[in-house]
Order: C-alpha cells, then sequence, then structure tokens
C-alpha cells in the first residue's frame, strides 16, 4: 500500500490524543505521538507519508506484521458469524485455539485458561500455583518483566515496579545469570550458570522451601535485555523446583509463538514448565489475547474443586479466530523457521559485523528475531551509554541515536541502553538488509558518545 500524505488529518489525531488519551507508563505532557495513518506487512507510515521499517513490532508482537490478509479475513468471518459468546460456553474459535496452542506447547500443558493479555495471564498463573501448592511466596529475577497489573508488575524486576510496590505482594527477587554484567564474578557461561543455580537455591533455603509457591522467569527475558540463559540454566531451575515442589513458571509472552525460531523459547532448552505464560505472538496483537497453558498435575487440583477465577472475555471468539488463523498462517507460509534461518543467518553475523564497527557496541545477544545490542560508552570499563533508568538529558545519547535511526525510516525498540531487533518474524531477508543498514548509520551517532 502507498501512503497517500493528509497533514490536515494527521494534525486532527494528534490534537485528539492529546485533548483526550491517557498513555501508560508516562509524563502526559512529556509526549508526543507519533500520528499513524497505517501499516502493513513490517512497515508503517504517518500522515505526512513518512514510512518506517518496524524493528520493534510494535510492542514485539506482530510476529506476521501488520494487516495480514488470512488473519484480516478470519477476524471478518467470525465477525459475521459471532462477535461475542459468554466463556463457560464450548464455542468452535476457541476450542480450535486452545487445540492449536495445546499441540504446540511442551510436554503436557494440554489445558489453556485464555486471558486477555500477558499480564492477566501471570495473574492468574500465580494464582494458580499459589492455590495448587498453598504457599504464598514467589520467586522473580531482577532484569525482568511480567506485567502492569498489580500482582505482575510486583514480580517484575524493572524500575516500573517501584512506585507500586508496597512490599506485601509476596515476591522475593533473586539474580538470574547475565554474564555481560555477572553478579557472581563468572568468568564463563558455567560458571554463571552454576554460581546463579547455587545463589537461587541458597535464597530459596533462607526463604524458607515450605513457603515458596511459584518461580517464575521469562524464558528469554524480553525488554530487560534478551539475555539468553546459558546452558543448563533452565534445566538446573526445573530440578531446584522438582527437589521442593515449587511450580514452575515460564513467562512466553514475550518470547513465544515463533520470536525465537521456535514455537516456544522452551524448546530451545528441552525444558518444560508447570505453567507457561502467552500472549502477544498468539494472534500478532490483531485481538487482545493471553493465556496460560496447564499442566496435568495443576489442572487435576482443579477437577473437582473449581477455579477461582475468571474473565468475561476469556477466549473471546473474535481473538481466538484471529489466534486460530495466525498460527496456521505461521504453518503453512514457514513464519517459525524464517525467524530461524535469517537470525542465524542475516541477523546474528550483520549485527556482529556492526560490533566490530562501532566502539559504542558492548556486546550483541540473541536468536531468532529476538536480538539486542548493549550500548556503552566504553568497552574495558563496560559502562553503559547512559545511567540505569536514565530520563532527561541524562538520557541524550539514546535518545540521540534513536532520533538517527528514525530519520532514516526504522522504527527501533529502545530501553535504557539498549536497542533491540525484534522485526515481524515473516520479514524478508531484503527488508532485514535495509533496517541494519540505517541502523549502521544511527550507531555511528552513538559512537559520537564513547570514549
Amino acid at each position: 500500500m502507498t501512503p497517500q500524505p493528509n497533514p490536515a488529518a494527521g494534525a486532527a489525531v494528534k490534537a485528539a490524543d492529546r485533548d483526550h488519551v491517557f498513555h501508560s507508563w508516562s509524563a502526559q505532557e512529556l509526549i508526543d505521538p507519533l500520528a499513524v495513518a497505517g501499516a502493513e506487512g513490517s512497515h508503517f507510515w504517518d500522515y505526512d507519508g513518512r514510512r518506517y521499517l518496524d524493528f520493534s513490532s510494535g510492542l514485539v508482537y506482530t510476529n506476521i506484521g501488520y494487516q495480514h490478509p488470512k488473519v484480516v479475513a478470519a477476524i471478518q468471518e467470525q465477525a459475521a458469524r459471532m462477535t461475542t459468546f459468554a466463556p463457560a460456553f464450548a464455542v468452535e474459535a476457541r476450542s480450535e485455539a486452545a487445540r492449536l496452542i495445546a499441540e504446540r506447547t511442551p510436554g503436557d500443558l494440554d489445558k489453556i485458561f485464555f486471558t486477555n493479555g500477558g499480564a492477566d495471564a501471570v495473574e492468574h498463573a500465580i494464582r494458580m500455583a499459589r492455590l495448587h501448592t498453598g504457599r504464598p511466596k514467589v520467586l522473580s529475577a531482577y532484569r525482568s518483566y511480567h506485567g502492569g497489573t498489580q500482582q505482575a508488575v510486583n514480580i517484575t524486576g524493572d524500575p516500573r515496579r517501584w512506585a507500586s510496590d508496597s512490599g506485601t505482594a509476596g515476591v522475593v527477587h533473586f539474580w538470574a545469570p547475565y554474564l555481560y554484567r555477572s553478579r557472581f564474578y563468572a568468568e564463563n557461561e558455567e560458571q554463571e550458570c552454576a554460581r546463579a543455580l547455587e545463589h537461587l537455591e541458597t535464597t530459596i533455603a533462607f526463604e524458607g522451601p515450605s513457603t515458596v509457591a511459584a518461580i517464575i522467569l521469562e524464558t528469554i527475558p524480553g525488554t530487560a535485555g534478551i539475555m539468553v540463559p546459558p546452558p543448563g540454566y533452565l534445566a538446573g531451575v526445573r530440578e531446584i523446583c522438582d527437589k521442593y515442589g515449587i511450580v514452575f513458571v515460564l513467562d512466553e509472552v514475550m518470547a513465544g509463538f515463533g520470536r525465537t525460531g521456535e514455537w516456544f523459547a522452551a524448546d530451545l532448552f528441552d525444558v518444560t514448565p508447570d505453567l507457561l505464560t502467552f500472549a502477544k505472538g498468539v494472534n500478532s496483537g490483531y485481538v487482545p489475547l493471553g493465556g496460560v497453558a496447564i499442566s496435568g498435575a495443576i489442572a487435576e487440583t482443579f477437577g473437582k474443586r473449581p477455579y477461582p477465577g475468571g474473565l468475561t472475555y476469556s477466549g473471546h471468539p473474535l481473538a481466538c479466530a484471529a489466534a486460530v488463523a495466525t498460527i496456521n498462517v505461521m504453518a503453512e507460509e514457514g513464519v517459525v523457521e524464517n525467524a530461524a534461518r535469517l537470525g542465524a543467518s542475516v541477523v546474528g553475523p550483520e549485527l556482529r559485523a556492526l560490533a566490530e564497527r562501532h566502539p559504542c557496541v558492548g556486546e550483541v545477544r540473541g536468536v531468532g528475531m529476538f536480538w539486542a545490542l548493549e550500548l556503552v560508552r566504553d568497552r574495558e570499563t563496560r559502562e553503559p551509554l547512559v545511567p540505569y533508568n536514565a530520563a532527561g538529558e541524562a538520557n541524550a545519547p539514546m535518545a540521540a541515536f534513536a532520533a538517527a535511526a528514525k530519520g532514516g525510516g526504522l522504527w527501533p525498540f529502545v530501553n535504557m541502553n539498549r536497542t533491540h531487533v525484534v522485526p515481524p518474524c515473516n520479514i524478508s531477508e531484503a527488508e532485514l538488509k535495509e533496517g541494519l543498514a540505517v541502523l549502521d548509520a544511527a550507531l555511528s551517532v552513538a559512537d559520537e558518545y564513547t570514549r
């Protein structure tokens, strides 16, 4: 689709937004949202006709890009047949979505509880774990994000938690492995893995194993930095959970449905959790949907005992029809395979080449269509390009980098001192190389802040 400039319409959209829309995670008077006129595939455009290649996939959820015609048609067809129905009934779109998801989840995660998004999926996974075990505490990692609702944001391990953290949510944080900035003084992945597991088990011992209901981890942390865990770590966490009767929850809201080059990131590590949360890529965000995939043992807990939770729109027919179409499109068009192939043959090698050219790049890490560049002022000291949780003038280097990328027609994903390369999983090789060329130029701007 060729964007047709219409600045007047854009100004009207912008004015209405500024008058009436209250934006998340923002100081309302300090933001300037772009007015978006349309989107298709891996691109979107504004009302001035400027096109952007989306290296952020929205918020890392448009795994099949924007406006895929088969998914749009499925939503239209479902709307014509049945727009909505209460969750207590068996509905074809809901049943089929659950079946297709269960076919792809690891192990015996064959029961699907539908939610409206990732945060409430986490809320319900934690509730299930506490009820299943009869224990109150949840352990989660620093450098994590699990959602913005009350329990989920307390489980989160980044600064978005601070304003809502009353210390009464029964959450205990621990350090997960992150070799580049190791908290364990490790020199290699083997040491980082062993010491991180020892730290976790020690934390459990001091908290009291009989008080811990669940350990929740993002299989590969997303917003916090795409830190791929070292070999053996997730298997080690699984063993620790089994040893103490703790429920192991993997949060695949961002990493699931092809993002890592597998249907679920857990498949990369040959590990099966007791509960797995999902959202985002399940239907590329076309209609809000999330859920919890539940093991047989936990499902049995609620076989004759009512589960005390639900949502009015659980398994909404439009959202489930979109999920069915999305999963089928991904299977038919080899989207998961495309993410794996291009991640290995294009993104990884190209980003490592950028790191050789740009002194601001401290580390490259990732897999599939899930990559991060950690930007630094000094490679030797690993001082971040901007301080932790920087804002305003302190964040100027990252702001300059982002502006340079956008000026070149690339919409980046930027968080703290990192930029993430997380385009749609069905992006073409030509589009990838186009975006990486713009990224190359933008990193030259970040280089100006190094020493």
